[in-house]
């Protein structure tokens, strides 16, 4: 049985709302270790950058296997994915909305920030891949075992 938060928030809505919480943080209590602007906007532009290759591969990947890329339906994947980045991570979207969040804390320069990170990761471990994982081994068995076994659900 699903809890209610289970497939029910999608992960890109996830991600800002762990955003918000980062520039919360830094409102709420401003903190800097140190200003070099050029290295903040050059990391953050890295991060973002990064992030966002990453994710739209993986949105590539499952548009070339013809499955559908809804997270919130994960009993509709009609293919198990396992080429291209997703020989590296099993959740390179995910990963990729990691990267766009760590950007946040990297402009911001919060330590906290690092802590809403933690959060991200922790709520989309739980309620977004755990259920996400029990549809995929009930869909395709000892293949996705397999595969699980082999990729690394995050890097």
């Amino acid at each position: 049985m699903l809890s209610k938060l289970e497939l029910r928030i999608p992960p890109p809505l996830v991600m800002l709302l762990f955003m918000v919480t980062v520039f919360g943080f830094d409102k709420i209590m401003p903190f800097t270790l140190f200003y070099l602007p050029w290295l903040t906007y050059a990391l953050v532009i890295s991060l973002v950058t990064l992030g966002g290759v990453i994710a739209l591969w993986g949105v590539k990947e499952f548009r070339d296997a013809k499955t559908t890329v809804n997270p919130l339906k994960p009993e509709s994947s009609s293919s198990l994915v396992s080429s291209g980045i997703y020989q590296y991570t099993r959740n390179p979207m995910y990963l990729g909305f990691l990267l766009i969040l760590l950007s946040s804390v990297v402009y911001t320069q919060h330590p906290l920030g690092l802590v809403s990170a933690l959060g991200f990761v922790t709520y989309m471990n739980r309620f977004q891949i755990e259920p996400e994982e029990k549809i995929l081994v009930k869909l395709f068995g000892d293949e996705f075992v397999d595969y699980s076994n082999q990729v690394k659900r995050w890097f």
